[in-house]
């Protein structure tokens, strides 16, 4: 795969997807930032598989930006694998994935957002996008009735095409500034 970002960045924050850079560039501008006068390109990867051609293209063998990003814990194997193969750092301890400018979401920036902001912070926002009854009716799946709330609001969010996409600048905007999960607030002020 190949990756471009805006030909006069000076850094690049790679995320896994779509929801991942629209939550990026929402925390960016709460926190007024100007990404474009700041030459920061916020790249989606389409799945932490493509990193290692991403961290080649931009990083010290490429066009030697700086680079920073927000990686899924479930993925931490494979972040590491990317940055053996692109020449960063073999073996890495998370401590050093972190000094790259590489952040680890638990389990992923959905959760860590859901954490945050509360569980009935988040059925607000799905309230205000006109996703709360589907939700309830989500809860009564029998496969998901006796989950903790959290859990069931994480795989709703996963569960309806383009819903992750629409939803993280609206929990980013109800985030209070104060308590933004630490990956979210790490990766901006890596770049």
């Amino acid at each position: 795969m190949r990756f471009e970002a805006d030909e006069s960045a000076r850094a690049v924050i790679l995320v896994e997807g779509v929801s991942d850079r629209r939550a990026v560039e929402a925390l960016a501008a709460r926190r007024g930032r100007d990404f474009r006068m700041e030459r920061v390109s916020v790249l989606s990867l389409g799945g932490v598989t493509n990193m290692r051609p991403a961290l080649e293209a931009f990083g010290p063998s490429g066009l030697d930006l700086t680079i920073a990003g927000l990686y899924d814990a479930g993925e931490e194997p494979d972040v590491r694998r990317a940055m053996d193969r692109a020449g960063l750092g073999r073996d890495l301890a998370r401590g050093e994935i972190d000094a790259l400018g590489f952040y680890v979401c638990d389990p992923d920036l959905e959760g860590e957002l859901i954490r945050s902001l509360g569980d009935e912070m988040v059925e607000r926002v799905l309230e205000q996008h006109g996703e709360l009854d589907p939700f309830r009716t989500f809860q009564k799946q029998p496969e998901w009735r006796d989950r903790p709330v959290a859990d069931q609001l994480r795989r709703f969010m996963g569960s309806g095409s383009g819903r992750k996409i629409r939803m993280a600048p609206s929990l980013v905007d109800a985030l209070d500034l104060a308590h933004v999960p630490r990956p979210l607030d790490a990766v901006l002020s890596a770049v």
